[in-house]
C-alpha cells in the first residue's frame, strides 16, 4: 500500500446509505421571491463560490449548490454584509456582485467541503470499481481540500465521520427504522452549528438544521425508491413501508407526506425563535413554500425532471 492509499484509508468509511445526490432539495422558491430578494440570494451563492475558491482552490468551486448556500446564509448574523464585484468563470464578461467572504461564509465553506468530500467516499463505497470509478476520481481531486478543512474544523469532520458510521451500521443490518436513520444524518446536519458563539443562536439553529437533515434524508430516501428497489439497495423508507417495488400505495403516502410535514414544522418552530435580519424573507420563502413544493414534486414522483429543469435554468442566468 502506497502513503497516498494508506492515507485514503485512514479515512475509509462504510456505505452510510446516503444516495449520491443526497443534497439539492433545499430550493428557494426563486421564482416566488421579489426581485431583491433573489439578487440577495444570488449574491450569497456567488459569495460563497468565491471563498470556496479562495481557500481550497478552483477545483473547490464545483461542489456548489443551494443546499450550501442556504447553510451559509443560517450561519450568516443577518446584518448588512460587504459586498465586491468581480468577472468569474461562470461570468468572464460581466462583474458580478457578491458577498465578501466573512468568518460565516468561511466556516459554511469549511462544513461544505467536508460533507461534499464524503458524500463522494459514499459513492465509492456504494459502487463497484467500475461505476465507482467517477467519485474515486472527483474524492481525490477534492481530498486536499478536505484535509484542510477537516484540520480546521475536526469536531464537525468528527461528527460527520460517527454519523456516517452508525448509518453505515444501519445499512448493513438492513435496519427498517426511518426513524434511526432520518436521525443519525438529522445529528451530523446540526453539528454545523456547534461552533457558533452566542449559547440561543447555537441551540435554535442546532434545532432547525437538526430537522432539516432529517427531512433531507426522509425526501432523498424517498426520491430514491424505486432506484433503490431496482438495486437492492438499502432504503429505510421502503422496509417501513413495506414497498418491495418502490411505488406508493395511498396510505403509505399520506402517513410519509405528514411526516416529511412534521419536519417542516419542527424548522419552522425553531426558525421563530431567532431574528435572521435581512435574510428573514428569503428563509421564510424557502422553509414555507420551498420545501413543501419539493416533498409533493418527490411524492409524485416529478422532481428529477423538476430538478433537470431548474439545473438547466440555473446554468443558462450562470
Amino acid at each position: 500500500m502506497t502513503a497516498s492509499c494508506a492515507g485514503r484509508a485512514a479515512f475509509a468509511s462504510p456505505s452510510s446509505a446516503c444516495s449520491e445526490r443526497m443534497f439539492g432539495y433545499v430550493l428557494p422558491p426563486l421564482g416566488e421571491l421579489p426581485q431583491e430578494e433573489a439578487e440577495r440570494f444570488r449574491r450569497a451563492y456567488c459569495g460563497l463560490c468565491h471563498t470556496l475558491g479562495r481557500r481550497y482552490g478552483p477545483a473547490a468551486r464545483f461542489i456548489l449548490n443551494y443546499d450550501f448556500t442556504f447553510l451559509a446564509i443560517l450561519l450568516s448574523e443577518g446584518g448588512p454584509r460587504a459586498v465586491d464585484s468581480r468577472r468569474c468563470f461562470a461570468s468572464p464578461l460581466k462583474k458580478r456582485e457578491f458577498l465578501k467572504p466573512d468568518s460565516a461564509m468561511e466556516l459554511a465553506a469549511d462544513e461544505s467541503v467536508i460533507l461534499a468530500y464524503w458524500q463522494l467516499r459514499d459513492g465509492v463505497a456504494d459502487h463497484d470499481w467500475l461505476h465507482g470509478l467517477k467519485y474515486r476520481s472527483l474524492s481525490a481531486v477534492l481530498e486536499p481540500a478536505y484535509r484542510k478543512a477537516a484540520a480546521a474544523r475536526h469536531g464537525f469532520d468528527r461528527r460527520t465521520r460517527e454519523q456516517l458510521a452508525l448509518l453505515g451500521a444501519l445499512e448493513l443490518e438492513k435496519c427498517p427504522s426511518m426513524d434511526r436513520a432520518a436521525d443519525a444524518f438529522a445529528a451530523l446536519l446540526g453539528a454545523a452549528a456547534e461552533e457558533l458563539e452566542d449559547p440561543v443562536r447555537r441551540r435554535v439553529l442546532g434545532q432547525l438544521l437538526y430537522h432539516l437533515g432529517r427531512w433531507v434524508y426522509l425526501v432523498d430516501a424517498a426520491d430514491d425508491l424505486k432506484k433503490d428497489a431496482e438495486s437492492g439497495n438499502y432504503n429505510p423508507v421502503a422496509l417501513r413501508f413495506g414497498l418491495e417495488d418502490g411505488a406508493w400505495t395511498a396510505e403509505s403516502r399520506h402517513e410519509f407526506a405528514q411526516t416529511l410535514d412534521h419536519s417542516i414544522h419542527m424548522c419552522a418552530t425553531a426558525f421563530e425563535l431567532w431574528d435572521f435580519g435581512e435574510w428573514q424573507p428569503l428563509l421564510e420563502r424557502t422553509l414555507y413554500t420551498g420545501l413543501f413544493h419539493v416533498g409533493k414534486a418527490v411524492l409524485d414522483g416529478t422532481f428529477r425532471r423538476r430538478r433537470h429543469a431548474w439545473d438547466e435554468r440555473k446554468k443558462d442566468k450562470d
